[in-house]
């Protein structure tokens, strides 16, 4: 736009308000009987005086209406001469601070309502500085300012009202608190719908080479029908372009997905996994969503909605591309999480097995927290008082949280201790179980009546961890009686055969066990077996613990070694005189045939077992039949025992 570029000059109705106070203040001074100065209470020599409230520093670019028009329309005129995109940066810059922008968001959309707007004014009237002071009526009283159309002054003002008569949209600029003339809200509004009703005029005073925006280059190649309607306030080519957009995004989704499942698919048969296609679509699918939505966030811009529409479809684009990101990072952090987990289980330590669920819980309650803010955000939610609540009353809500602090510190000091693993037999307090799960907030226990307890992790610093899963050795003790009548070579052969079942059977400890004659009961000769089982876990000890008393019981059979019971025995003795005859005196060698003829006796029961050969395995649950065993007997060795 031309117009002359003359020095600013400072309007005399500034200097007013402070030529007043300096009068005030003399003859405040030269007429103490008029004007009576209320006295200040006594102050300490050390104490500060309050400051004055200090005023708001006004843009001298916007300090009026006429300063405002001028600085917008020299920085547009810098910006079609600029000669680099920093230059035309800045120049747009500046031009965009003269309007007050409260629905329109992004560098873009506003870019277009500046460039409409100057469009608009080389339509009705050039702007000439050497009278257009009386149109701008620069009253310090004044709020607001129309400065199209004008309905009185100046002939010159005609040319505004003969092109008024093409539209109902106005003009204005207003005055905000600070004392700062923008163009207001309402014509920010209401520049399309001038843009539109007044774009058959001719460009008069020259804005040839003025870079169009996106929007305005898009529009310029529309034909003119889809131009000169509207519906809703939307042109009927922006609603074409709507549609377009909305399918564009629906077919990334499509590729996006449509990629992702063939990739997957092609995985997962390089490695022979055979994976259900629904859960694969049902896992991608949030990451279509994101490429569809950021594929309407990037392009609505070049539609150049009005500012209400553009609201709309700009918050609602940025609400499911949250959404989506929110359950693509989800996603993201299962499948992470998986793999983690498939290694932390091939690793000996299971530290990781239970800070693998920790991170993964974690995770994902901050990818909530940050989803729901970035939605509060894009609604237009006030996060910054929030917050700022938040913390002046932090006081009250670490005292309302302090269980769930202490949870989570509690978790993380059980986790760097270590006191227990996923999987581990303990006993805390009154709580006995296997540990199944740990979290956040409290460690779940599975009891052995099958139920589970929830165990508050606060707890778990101050309370005492019974680890019987830490246990390298499993101890067996039990009390094998004998009858009274059995010979001592028979006692003596019995018990070095259990010693040598605990010697060859595979998960007994080798170095330390006792099998001795410990007792005269009432009803038996008491024999002490006292061993440990090296398994890693309980049902394997339960297994072993069977085999063992299973080949001692065959032991006993094949030595002559009879179980005794509770019983009573009653005995007649002649008073003529007693015929018991005493046993014989034993020989030298009398006890190493004995334990020789019992170690002989257990060898000959476990020669043909199969754990002779193969050490068996842990226990693994699962039906099976008289079919299932005999092909497993019959079958590889070293498999797991199947119960």
């Amino acid at each position: 736009m031309a117009f002359p570029r003359h020095a600013r000059r400072c309007s005399t109705s500034s200097a007013l308000p402070l030529l007043a106070l300096l009068l005030s203040i003399l003859l405040a001074i030269a007429m103490p009987g008029v004007a009576v100065a209320t006295p200040l209470p006594p102050t300490s020599p050390g104490a500060e005086t309050p400051a004055e409230p200090v005023a708001p520093t006004v843009d001298p670019d916007l300090e009026s209406p006429s300063r405002t028009m001028r600085t917008y329309l020299e920085a547009m005129t810098a910006a079609t001469s600029a000669e680099s995109t920093a230059e035309r940066s800045a120049a747009l810059d500046e031009a965009m601070k003269c309007f007050a922008f409260t629905t329109i968001e992004g560098r873009v959309a506003r870019e277009s309502v500046a460039g409409k707007l100057y469009r608009v004014l080389n339509r009705i009237k050039e702007v000439d500085y050497w009278f257009d002071f009386t149109a701008f009526r620069d009253d310090p009283d004044a709020s607001r300012f129309v400065y199209f159309p004008q309905v009185d002054g100046p002939d010159y003002i005609v040319e505004h009202r003969r092109f008024a008569s093409l539209t109902s949209a106005k003009i204005t600029l207003s005055k905000n608190d600070a004392g700062e003339w923008r163009f207001s809200p309402e014509t920010v509004e209401s520049v399309n719908e001038l843009y539109r009703d007044l774009e058959s005029l001719p460009e008069r005073f020259g804005t040839e080479g003025v870079p169009l925006t996106i929007d305005l280059w898009v529009r310029a190649r529309m034909p003119d029908w889809s131009k000169r309607g509207a519906f809703l306030t939307v042109e009927y080519w922006q609603w074409i372009g709507l549609g377009a957009i909305v399918f564009l995004g629906f077919l990334v989704d499509l590729m996006i997905r449509l990629t992702l499942r063939i990739v997957w698919g092609r995985l997962d048969r390089h490695r022979g996994i055979d994976r259900d296609r629904s859960l694969i679509r049902s896992a991608v699918w949030p990451f279509g969503l994101l490429g569809a939505s950021t594929i309407w966030l990037l392009t609505i811009d070049a539609l150049g909605l009005p500012p209400t529409p553009l609201a709309i479809v700009t918050v609602s684009a940025r609400v499911v591309l949250t959404i989506a990101s929110v359950m693509a990072a989800f996603r993201l952090v299962d499948l992470i999480g998986a793999w983690l987990q498939a290694h932390a289980h091939r690793t000996a330590t299971r530290v990781d097995d239970v800070l693998v669920p920790l991170i993964r819980k974690t995770l994902k309650t901050l990818i909530v927290v940050v989803g729901a803010i970035y939605v509060a955000e894009s609604l237009d939610f006030e996060i910054l008082p929030l917050l700022t609540g938040l913390g002046i009353g932090g006081l009250a809500v670490a005292f309302a949280a302090k269980d769930t602090i202490e949870n989570f510190f509690g978790s993380i000091a059980v986790i760097l201790d270590g006191p227990f693993e996923i999987g581990d037999w303990v006993k805390i307090g009154d709580v006995e179980g296997t540990v199944e799960a740990m979290g956040v907030r409290s460690t779940r226990v599975r009891t052995f009546y099958n139920s589970l307890v929830s165990v508050p992790n606060a707890s778990l610093v101050r309370a005492t961890v019974d680890n019987y899963g830490r246990r390298r050795y499993r101890r067996f003790t039990s009390t094998l009686a004998v009858r009274y009548d059995t010979p001592p070579e028979k006692i003596e052969a019995f018990c070095e055969g259990v010693r040598e079942l605990i010697r060859v059977h595979p998960y007994t400890r080798k170095d330390s066990y006792h099998v001795w004659l410990n007792g005269f009961g009432e009803h038996s000769l008491d024999i002490l077996l006292y061993t440990f089982h090296e398994c890693p876990d309980w049902s394997t000890e339960l297994r072993e613990r069977h085999r063992l008393m299973i080949d001692i019981v065959r032991l006993a059979d094949r030595v002559g070694v009879s179980f005794a019971f509770p019983t009573q025995t009653i005995h007649l003795q002649r008073e003529d005189g007693d015929d018991h005859e005493p046993a014989p005196t034993p020989g030298s060698s009398a006890e190493i045939a004995s334990r020789q003829l019992g170690v002989e006796a257990a060898q000959a029961i476990t020669a043909n077992a199969r754990w002779r050969s193969t050490t068996p395995g842990a226990v693994s649950f699962g039906g099976v039949g008289v079919e299932g065993l005999s092909r497993r007997e019959g079958g590889a060795t070293g498999a797991s025992d199947v119960v």
